[in-house]
């Protein structure tokens, strides 16, 4: 499971302390639990090719988030088309200094 932050820490006490009420309508929570049904549903098989490489990478970065590399590879493909997937910009890395 991933590291959860201070923030979370707090929303997840108030919810086990009971502290967090429900704002949605009986009708909204339907609709809710209606779109996650259809989103949850699996109906179809792809096949693909990866180098192992970018398999390895993804299976590592699934066992650090705690899920199937399958469901982060499904969860990624999602994302992008649905416009959501946001590129990371580039780690800085500081200029050598050694180099002339």
């Amino acid at each position: 499971m991933s590291q959860i932050d201070v923030y979370e820490l707090e929303i997840l006490n108030a919810f086990e302390s009971g502290q967090l009420k429900s704002i949605a309508s009986k009708s909204e929570l339907a609709k809710f639990k209606a779109a996650a049904r259809a989103s949850a549903i699996k109906d179809k098989r792809v096949n693909i090719r990866l180098s192992s490489v970018d398999l390895t990478d993804i299976q590592v970065r699934a066992m650090e988030e705690g899920v199937p590399y399958q469901t982060l590879i499904t969860s990624v493909l999602h994302k992008y088309v649905n416009g959501k997937l946001v590129e990371r910009s580039p780690k800085s890395s500081k200029p050598d200094s050694t180099k002339s």
